[in-house]
């Protein structure tokens, strides 16, 4: 259980990366395709896309770390 817990943490922190380096990549996947020509997010949602990245990164590390104490205890 331990070592699921440590590999879905890894997965989690991954996507948390991708969310801070690339916060436009998420609308395109979910909102880009709806709107026809050249069309960018607002600033507002890359900010909180940015800040929902934060928040997914400590939740992989906190699954992460619960997931070594398991193993060692």
């Amino acid at each position: 259980m331990s070592v699921v817990l440590i590999l879905f943490g890894i997965i989690i922190l991954a996507l948390g990366v991708i969310q801070i380096r690339k916060p436009a990549w998420g609308w395109r996947v979910n909102e880009g395709w709806k709107v026809e020509g050249e069309s960018e997010p607002s600033e507002a949602y890359l900010v909180l896309a940015e800040i929902g990245g934060i928040l997914i990164v400590v939740m992989g590390a906190f699954l992460i770390l619960v997931g070594i104490f398991k193993l060692l205890y």
